[in-house]
């Protein structure tokens, strides 16, 4: 699986048995909320194109092409989540207590996110990866075309708004 990208995002506080469950239901509400005129104005326009070509429309085969099959017992038993819920923006592999990985599966890509919690000097780092598996011809154009709005506005954008918000509430 070609790893696409990887973010590193600072977590001042936060108890030292923080989880990412804990993380990811904070950055998903910041995500929630908006994250400026600019990078609603793309999600607006994202949604608008997929709903037209039908990008985002369920897959046919997903569960064969899923992941969920390849989990351990084990890793199935200490998911803090469901294998296979969808509490966030993706579909749940598995959600450790320091590491989680979600898997999306639509008609542009088949993609994980990876986040990793590490604890630092004065609070946590969380790392944040997305791995990227063509699903046709057409996913090189696709993140070709997204990979600029994606990295130099939108997860910056995220990302600093998260940063803020986390940095500014009592841990």
């Amino acid at each position: 699986m070609p790893l696409h990208d990887v973010w590193r995002i600072q977590l001042h506080g936060g108890s030292p048995n923080l989880t990412v469950p804990e993380v990811l239901d904070a950055f998903v509400e910041v995500a929630r909320s908006g994250v400026g005129p600019m990078a609603t104005a793309l999600f607006g326009l994202r949604s608008m194109v997929g709903r037209a070509f039908g990008w985002d429309r369920e897959v046919a085969d997903a569960a064969a092409r899923s992941y969920l099959n390849r989990l351990s017992d084990d890793d199935r038993g200490r998911s803090l989540d469901p294998p296979g819920s969808t509490r966030y923006f993706w579909t749940t592999l598995f959600t450790f207590e320091r590491e989680g990985v979600g898997e999306v599966i639509n008609r542009t890509v088949h993609s994980f996110l990876l986040f990793a919690l590490v604890p630092s000097a004065g609070g946590h780092i969380l790392y944040w990866a997305t791995y990227v598996k063509p699903v046709s011809w057409f996913t090189p154009y696709y993140m070709a075309s997204i990979d600029p709005f994606r990295r130099l506005l939108i997860y910056p954008a995220l990302i600093r708004r998260f940063e803020e918000t986390w940095n500014a509430a009592p841990h």
